[in-house]
């Protein structure tokens, strides 16, 4: 259920996209340096999100530079970090390390089984480093695991359940005046992923017989209209939070990844004209 809150780069001015892209390589540069190059591997937009969204409210020391690596080995490319990046880095892999085993639980899957051994002792690492954060993403993912094998027949237990992995994830601060709003918005966000993904993986899940929120009430051959309607009223929420917080720094880059760059995956995989949230 990651890798959707990502920008809509159409959408984004020259500018926007170099301070984007150059907040994707200071994650990569420190998931390398503070939890190995085997972290990379699972390296997701959606913690460049976070990271500049709490570097926007927050105002944190910026360091930054230009180099060469593995990834880009014939041209320099710039990159920044705040304090934001770390946290953001230990997220990345914990979910990782979590996702791994979820998929060699599911589906007995090896790779995923390799995976998850070579990934924890740093997933270890990000939890003694964030033991509050890390606490509510098991618990939540625990939860969430509970739901799907029992095939709930509502629909709400399981977005309910990521929902609270996501608005914790947004906390750093526990007992900051934003804390509350950073958690209601990310647990709308999290709703809204969590049924956006159901929908994009209905037809998959349906063939393979695995659990999906939508499966027993969305028609058998389901179009993108069929799910539109909530998914805007959740992503609203999320919106109507978002624009409540102090934010002036990556402001309109933030609003194209909440207004346009989150409905990435559903346009194509529906073919629907560009969606956007409304505030």
């Amino acid at each position: 259920m990651f890798g959707y809150v990502t920008a809509d780069a159409s959408r984004l001015t020259r500018e926007q996209a170099a301070r984007y892209q150059s907040c994707y390589c200071g994650l990569c540069r420190t998931l390398r340096r503070e939890y190995g190059p085997a972290a990379r591997f699972f390296l997701t937009y959606d913690m460049t999100f976070l990271i500049l969204l709490l570097s926007s409210l927050y105002e944190p020391d910026e360091s930054a530079g230009r180099e060469r690596c593995l990834a880009h080995p014939a041209k320099p490319h710039d990159w920044w970090e705040s304090s934001f990046t770390s946290y953001a880095a230990a997220m990345n892999t914990a979910l990782a390390w979590y996702k791994c085993l979820d998929d060699w639980h599911d589906d007995r899957n090896l790779l995923r089984r390799a995976d998850a051994a070579l990934l924890g002792s740093q997933a270890e690492k990000a939890r003694n480093a964030y033991p509050r954060v890390c606490g509510v993403i098991e618990r939540s993912l625990a939860a969430l695991g509970e739901i799907e094998r029992s095939a709930s027949p509502a629909p709400d237990e399981g977005a309910n359940a990521f929902g609270n992995l996501m608005g914790e994830l947004f906390v750093y601060y526990p007992d900051d005046r934003w804390a509350d709003t950073l958690r209601r918005f990310g647990f709308s966000l999290g709703k809204f992923v969590y049924f956006l993904d159901a929908a994009c993986d209905l037809e998959s899940d349906r063939q393979r017989g695995r659990y999906n929120p939508f499966a027993a009430i969305a028609p058998e051959k389901a179009r993108g209209e069929d799910f539109a309607g909530h998914l805007t009223l959740l992503i609203g929420d999320a919106v109507r939070e978002f624009e409540t917080l102090p934010l002036l720094q990556d402001l309109e880059l933030l609003r194209n990844i909440l207004y346009s760059g989150v409905w990435a995956k559903y346009n194509f995989t529906f073919r629907q004209a560009p969606k956007e949230a409304n505030p």
